[in-house]
């Protein structure tokens, strides 16, 4: 099978790209985000994917067309979901319309699938409607459209983290099902970041933490040694979790230990910056489940 061609909106750090690209048979050609700290983190570990540092409004067709010479077999990608998220205003601001550029650019490369990626709010705006009009707007597309709610944990990461996942296959290619989830013992905090309770604070291994006080913000809960992470979230304000044991808050490596991030990942921003970097990711680990699932139903397509 050739190599599988593949473009990211609103890439983050890269915890889609990193998944789909921990396959041989898949090629990330270009990724965007509008943000240049964040791009630059993900440039640092994906280093020979075009990245386009600029508001997606801004990419033109032409732009599309001189840069990628070959015809586009996948998108994969999530709008910002903070005007989704339950612990949000939860408003229709103008992030929450970016999904219209996502199908403009799905119009114009017209790709075999895309992954449409947001929290699991997604599902209650609007009492349900502003989700029945994305995929009916995918649908207009002529795209076949599977929506599936996931949890990280049952795919062999650490982490408690609830993730909608709207999968959209071509109407000549077959339709997508969802990876199944694996059936094991899901891992615990312990053994996600137990190794680096005596490791002090080293800021080149991004193994620093917030010094701020508890407070009645968000992210004071205290991490349960025998159990999963809960979720790493976006906007916790310098207050991320506490270490299970330890009498700090986890540090940004451990943090991206429970979002199944390996330890060759880069993140060049300092601590609050990293901090939203690694919050707003797709854990790696379930990206590749999904890229998984997407190359099954490309080579039924091919058989």
């Amino acid at each position: 099978m050739d190599k599988l061609k593949v473009v990211d909106l609103f890439a983050g750090v890269g915890g889609l790209s990193y998944g789909f690209a921990r396959s041989e048979n898949f090629e990330i050609l270009l990724a965007n985000d509008y943000e240049k700290d964040i791009a630059k983190a993900y440039s640092l570990n994906h280093p020979t994917v075009n990245m386009l540092t600029c508001d997606i409004k801004n990419i033109t067709e032409t732009q599309l067309n001189d840069l990628l010479k070959d015809p586009i077999d996948i998108i994969v990608g999530g709008p910002p979901c903070q005007s989704y998220s339950t612990l949000g205003k939860r408003q229709m601001d103008d992030r929450a319309h970016l999904f219209e550029e996502y199908c403009r650019i799905l119009s114009i490369l017209k790709p075999k699938v895309f992954v449409y990626e947001n929290v699991s709010g997604l599902l209650s705006m609007q009492g349900g409607n502003l989700v029945k009009k994305i995929v009916a707007r995918f649908n207009a597309l002529g795209y076949d459209v599977k929506t599936k709610l996931l949890n990280s944990v049952d795919y062999g990461v650490q982490q408690y983290r609830e993730r909608v996942f709207i999968v959209g296959t071509r109407n000549d290619i077959p339709k997508f099902i969802p990876p199944t989830a694996i059936n094991t013992k899901p891992v615990t905090a312990k053994e996600a970041i137990g190794d680096l309770e005596l490791l002090k604070e080293d800021r080149a291994f991004s193994h620093i933490w917030s010094l701020a006080n508890a407070s009645g913000e968000q992210g004071n809960r205290r991490l349960i040694a025998n159990r999963p992470g809960y979720t790493i979230r976006a906007e916790c304000h310098g207050n991320i979790q506490f270490h299970y044991e330890l009498p700090r808050r986890i540090s940004m490596r451990e943090a991206a230990r429970i979002q199944s991030f390996p330890d060759n990942f880069r993140f060049a921003s300092k601590l609050r910056e990293t901090e939203r970097q690694i919050g707003n990711a797709v854990p790696p680990v379930l990206g590749w489940y999904v890229a998984k699932a997407v190359e099954s139903l490309i080579e039924r397509e091919s058989l």
